[in-house]
């Protein structure tokens, strides 16, 4: 039996999980503040969700998706992100006959079949959120507005904003064919994918970070100059937005994103801290999805960003906060006898909202209390035949190593005040 976790793939442990837990509950609180109501899907799908919605040519479906046929032979495949999943449930539930927009959050384990590296797993976590129904620059603001401030919240400082708009399908056809012109003379020198993206869909051609490609891409002409009238005046209004929140950006001509049903608005938050891969989350505007899925024309925008990689920035910038939980109460059972009541005395504690235990395996007196100390707990109750016979409990203050003693009635009204005032 192989006693490893997968490649890619990792045990988040207590210690690490607190990590997870924080940044998780300041998603929740930003987000439910902002009108954002929870959704949670599955983590595997029919594969022509993901085949349809992100694009048979993109990296994602052609490399790294994890698909498998299940038991009645049905392709089935192991989300790689977020976005088709919730539009698939907006559809699904008939969301689109309710008010709109929808606006919704999810977060949870996603999987790609990629080289390992910093920050980048086959099993890796994010948290997204989605306004569905919203068409105009507004929504597009908010999602952008709505991710910084989780990272602001959560303490990060140095996050840049790259923005570029990619067009529609009204605009966009005549920018593919600059872009076949401009790099046909070209391609042949350059990397297998790009070749193959070049007859498919050579916007793609942009994504690449291959060296021998670079120059050919740098050759290429702005998206911007070839927009439509609506999509010049909604980037326009987006940036305006952008400016009335106080929100820093640059324009990046060459982001287009790794998948396929972007349209107009996308961008992207980079940290410094990160190196190279320094992208922490992304998203953009993708108004022709709900369609690919099989509903309705439903504008869509949304962001992703990655736990695993937020976290590494926040360790790198130094910025959590203390996040070691020790035990608040560690209740001492000095003697057979009074196993029963320190058992008793825990879930009380407990149900009066104190973190606290007790030793489960018969420890002597003088090792419980090392025991308490490795906890890092506050307070220990030392509880022996002659306190059982007095009602009472030995209160001992572990950080001030002081020790007096006090009746069992009232005792978690007692604590609790003596933690609120810790």
């Amino acid at each position: 039996m192989e006693r490893k976790a997968p490649k890619g793939t990792r045990d988040i442990l207590p210690e690490e999980a607190r990590k997870w837990q924080y940044v998780e509950g300041v998603v929740r609180d930003i987000c439910e503040k902002a009108g954002y109501g929870e959704i949670r899907t599955p983590i595997f799908e029919h594969t022509e969700l993901f085949e349809r919605g992100i694009g048979t040519g993109t990296d994602i479906v052609e490399k790294e998706m994890y698909t498998f046929l299940d038991r009645s032979n049905r392709s089935i495949t192991l989300r790689p992100e977020g976005t088709a999943p919730v539009v698939r449930a907006y559809l699904e539930h008939n969301m689109h006959a309710g008010p709109q927009p929808v606006k919704l959050y999810y977060m949870g384990p996603m999987f790609r079949y990629e080289r390992p590296q910093s920050g980048r797993y086959r099993q890796f976590w994010q948290f997204g959120a989605e306004i569905l129904g919203a068409a105009g620059p507004l929504a597009d603001a908010e999602v952008i507005a709505i991710l910084l401030q989780i990272y602001g919240a959560l303490g990060l400082s140095g996050c840049k904003v790259a923005l570029n708009t990619i067009g529609c399908p009204v605009c966009r056809p005549a920018y593919r064919e600059e872009l076949k012109r401009t790099l046909g003379a070209r391609i042949e020198d350059m990397c297998p994918d790009c070749r193959r993206r070049f007859s498919y869909n050579p916007l793609r051609i942009l994504d690449c970070k291959r060296e021998e490609c670079q120059e050919a891409i740098e050759a290429i002409p702005d998206v911007v100059d070839f927009l439509c009238d609506d999509c010049r005046g909604h980037f326009a209004r987006l940036r305006d937005y952008l400016s009335t929140l106080g929100i820093s950006y640059f324009i990046n001509p060459r982001i287009v994103r790794g998948l396929d049903y972007y349209t107009r608005t996308v961008f992207e938050v980079a940290h410094p801290a990160l190196g190279a891969q320094d992208v922490l989350g992304a998203g953009g505007r993708y108004d022709g999805l709900a369609e690919e899925c099989g509903g309705p024309p439903t504008p869509g925008v949304g962001f992703a960003s990655g736990i695993d990689r937020v976290i590494l920035a926040l360790d790198a910038e130094g910025a959590l906060p203390d996040l070691k939980k020790g035990v608040g109460v560690f209740v001492v059972a000095a003697g057979e006898g009074s196993k029963e009541r320190a058992l008793r005395l825990v879930f009380e504690l407990r149900k009066a909202g104190l973190r606290a235990d007790m030793d489960y395996m018969d420890r002597s007196l003088k090792s419980q209390m090392r025991l308490a100390d490795r906890l890092q707990a506050r307070y220990a109750l030392i509880l022996g035949e002659e306190e059982m016979a007095k009602g009472t409990v030995q209160l001992r203050d572990m950080q001030r190593a002081e020790q007096r003693e006090v009746p069992q009635e009232g005792l978690s009204a007692l604590l609790v005040g003596l933690e609120r005032r810790s």
